[in-house]
Formats: C-alpha cells, structure tokens, sequence
C-alpha cells in the first residue's frame, strides 16, 4: 500500500498517528483557479508533533462564482431543445399512461412507485420488477401487477418465487430470471417506455446504460450511475434522446425548479441537508467517535426525517451523500462544483433551491416524502392530483439554515476534490464510500471516521493509475472493483488513534 505523508492512512515503526480531519483537497490536483478566486482555494499547514499528524484547514467555499466549468445537462433542461420537449409533452395532457420498469421493486424506491402506481392505476402499467432475494414480497408484487419479467439477485430465490407463484395458481407467470443479467433484462423488456432505477450502488450502472440504448426514460434514483458513470452516461443520453429524470428528492427539487428557465439562466445550485449529527459540535461527535462508539453507530445509521435505506440513510449522517448529490448535479444540470453548494436544512421541508441569474432564488417545497419526487420523475412534466397530506407552513412554524462544517464532515470535501478531478476518480471514491459504508453496517469494528479515512486513501492510491480522458465502462468497472479491494484489505489497518481538533 502506497500512502504519503499527507495520508490519514499513516503506520511508522509500528506507533500510530492520530487522525486529524482536513482539506482532502491537498492531495487532489485542481484545475488552475482563475485569478479573482486564488484568494479563495484551500490553504493546509501541516505541523508534526509526536505519534501525531496535525493539519490545520482553510476549506473555500463550495461556490466561488467563477462561472467556469459548465457542462452540457444530461436531464431536459437549460437547453432551447428541453424547453420545446417539456411544451410538447404538458400539451398532450395527463391522460397519458406509461409503461415502467421497476430495478430495485422491494426496496424503498420500488415500493413507494408501487403506491405511486396503485394511486394512477389508469397512468402506470408495471412490465418488469427485479429485487434481492425477497421472494416472498416478489411473489406478492407479482400477483398484483402481474409484469411481464421477475428477477431476483440468485438462482436459490428465483426458484423460491418460481414456487410460491405455483403455490398460489399464478395465472400469467413472469419469465423469472436472477443475477446481473436478470437486472439488465427487467430493464431492457421491450415494452417499458420508463425505468425506475432503484437498486443502490454501482450495480444500477449497467442496466440503465443498457436501458438508455433502447431509447428507454431514466426515472434515476441511483446516484451512482453518474457518479462513477457520468463520463459514460452523458454521451450516451445526448446520442439516444432519452430523458434523464431525477427521482431522488434534492435533484427533483432543483429540476422542479428549472422547469420554465430559460437557457442560460442557472446561476447556482443550492442543495440542501439533514443528517443525523446535524445538532452535535464537531468537538461533540469526535468525542462521541472515542467514548461512545455504538451510540455513534446507533445514531447514523437512523435518519431523524427521511425513511430511506440503510446505506443511504449512514451516507447521511457522514455527509458523503451530499458529496454525491454535487456530482450527480453536475452531471443532470451541467453546472460547475464552483457553482453548486450545500446548506444544512433541519425541518427538511426546502429541498434544494436554485438561483438564476437575476439572484433570484426558486425553491421546491414539501413534506419529507419520497413518494413526491418519485411521482414527478415518472409524470414529467405532468401534475398528477395525489392523495397526499397537503404542505402547511403554519404548522412547520420556521424553516432555518447553516452552513455545514466541513472539518466535521471531511466526506463533502472529497467529493467536490474527486468531482474536479473528474475521470475516474468519481468512481473510486463512490466505491470506496460504498465499502466502507457496508462494513461500518456490518459491525466489523469500523469507527464512524475510519470511512472518510478509508476513501482517502482509496483516492491517494488511484493517482498512480488515474484517467481523466477517454473514460470508458470497463475502466469503471475496474475501478470499482479495485477500490472495493482497497478498503477490505486496508479496514484492518485503520488508524484507531483520536481526533486532534485544531
């Protein structure tokens, strides 16, 4: 293992170093900075003391302004062709019906579709699920939508759905198929127009890629396919003409937001956080990380707003999945990570904002339902009236922000340094995060700030092999899966010293 003396990854003579949370921007090369902006990059000092790395930080801002950086959107706005797309498809009305494919039918994402389609059963047609290894919910998804296709993650509960759909006389039995090529086949059944990608991880890649060269909708609840993918993606949405939907709560907001602006007239993204330690100090949850370490893993792993999964729900609380929400806004709306910030929002009830380039501020508004994005992402641009409690701001009562502290959440830092380095160090970084982030689950003693340890060093390994151009899925594929390799050999040598807060 290759580490630097910057590393938070540090062994010498068999003593430990402590870790010391810092500007992950010190070993991520950056683009040269325009000369109005130099005043605002990160500046990290470094002073050695015994047994102890300490490294004091001056992290910019996520927004400087600078203009520079933009890229061509990969969801339907921002462009003269989007808004033509959007008028055309409003004026056909809501008396459209849509076909849909559903990755990921028994988890969070696909069960809230599911009522999504229960609630417009004359505007949604299911032709194809595919889920883990729950056989049993698989069975009872079937029965009532009856899809044209069934998969599941293994051969074993494929044949346990091929069962019980026998047990109960399954009158129009599914072709039941299992294991990656059964994701790609829900996603590529010939009659889907849609489909919902709501399995986690870098798994969701290569169906929706498969799915977008069928001309098929992308309803994205996968932050992953752009993250580690973006450099394959984009081209690929642009060369089909398919849409790109976000279904995730702060990119709908912010695509709710753009609908109606015209091209050229984004000026900032502004998205918004929760997270378990939002109310803790920094000082607070380092020590909580030392004296009370199931606690800590008790208290991220529970999400105070949301009802997600459990892998989201930790990316959460160490911030990391606001890092990923900057990347994959990069991607959807085609702005620079200069001009894409992050605000702690407590109440959850302003989901992101934009500001145009009058410094008006639209912002999208809502209970902390997943079910509201998801219902747009798969009616676009249609309103769909919906049985849902109506929003009452008299009953919210406030709604405050702050700025997040990026000492207590190094994550955000690496990932707005893994998205201006682009290439392939977005997908090292997701599969790092996503390693670790099991790991910690699984209870294999991982501390809480041993996961942004870990994706550090993922990403100071890969400079040696790093790829900015000509990105193709094989070399993301392989960089997954050698970060995934990274952070299971190098957990059993995580520093296990204490946090010095300068």
């Amino acid at each position: 293992m290759k580490l630097s003396s910057s590393s938070l990854l540090a062994l010498c003579g068999g003593s430990v170093f402590a870790l010391i949370v810092r500007d992950a921007s010190s070993f991520v090369p950056h683009p040269p900075l325009p000369r109005h902006a130099a005043a605002a990059s990160s500046t990290t000092t470094t002073t050695t003391t015994t047994n102890t790395v300490v490294l004091k930080v001056f992290s910019p801002p996520g927004s400087s302004g600078t203009g520079m950086g933009w890229i061509d959107p990969c969801s339907p706005v921002n462009t003269a062709d989007s808004l033509r797309k959007t008028l055309d498809e409003c004026l056909k009305g809501s008396t459209f019906q849509k076909r849909i494919s559903i990755l990921g039918s028994t988890g969070s994402i696909g069960t809230q579709t599911l009522e999504i389609v229960d609630a417009c059963p004359d505007n949604f047609v299911v032709d194809a699920l595919s889920a883990g290894g729950n056989a049993e919910l698989m069975a009872e998804q079937v029965m009532k939508y009856r899809p044209r296709v069934a998969s599941l993650s293994t051969p074993e509960a494929a044949g346990r759905l091929r069962s019980i759909l026998k047990e109960r006389g399954c009158a129009d039995m599914p072709d039941i198929v299992h294991g990656p090529e059964g994701i790609v086949e829900a996603a590529t059944v010939s009659t889907a127009d849609t489909v919902v990608t709501g399995i986690v991880g870098a798994a969701g890649l290569l169906p929706t890629i498969e799915a977008i060269k069928l001309g098929k909708d992308i309803a994205l609840a996968n932050k992953e396919t752009l993250i580690s993918g973006g450099p394959v993606i984009n081209p690929l949405v642009e060369g089909h003409g398919i849409n790109m939907l976000p279904a995730d709560s702060e990119h709908s907001a912010i695509f709710q937001c753009l609908q109606g602006v015209p091209p050229g007239g984004l000026r900032r993204i502004i998205l918004t956080a929760s997270g378990a330690f939002r109310d803790l100090t920094k000082e607070e949850l380092f020590g909580m990380c030392e004296t009370d370490k199931r606690a800590v893993q008790a208290k991220a792993t529970t999400h105070p707003n949301w009802d997600m999964g459990a892998k989201i729900t930790l990316d959460s609380a160490t911030m990391m999945n606001k890092g990923l929400e900057v990347i994959e806004a990069h991607y959807l709306f085609g702005a620079s990570y200069d001009d894409i910030d992050i605000v702690i929002h407590p109440q959850s009830i302003v989901h992101s904002m934009v500001e145009t380039q009058d410094t008006t501020c639209i912002a999208q508004l809502g209970w902390a339902d997943m079910r509201l994005p998801i219902v747009y992402s798969i009616s676009w641009p249609h309103r769909l009236r919906m049985p849902y409690k109506p929003l009452n701001l008299a009953e919210i009562g406030s709604l405050t922000f702050k700025a997040p502290d990026r000492e207590k959440y190094p994550c955000i830092q690496l990932a707005y340094d893994a998205g201006r380095m682009g290439g392939t160090m977005t997908a090292v970084l997701n599969a790092a995060n996503e390693a670790a982030n099991e790991m910690f689950r699984e209870d294999v003693g991982l501390g809480f700030m041993d996961i942004p340890k870990l994706i550090e060093g993922a990403m100071e390994a890969h400079k040696e092999d790093f790829k900015m151009k000509g990105v193709t899925l094989d070399d993301i594929l392989s960089c997954d899966a050698w970060a995934r390799e990274y952070v299971a050999e190098n957990t059993k040598n995580i520093v296990k010293a204490p946090v010095v807060i300068i």
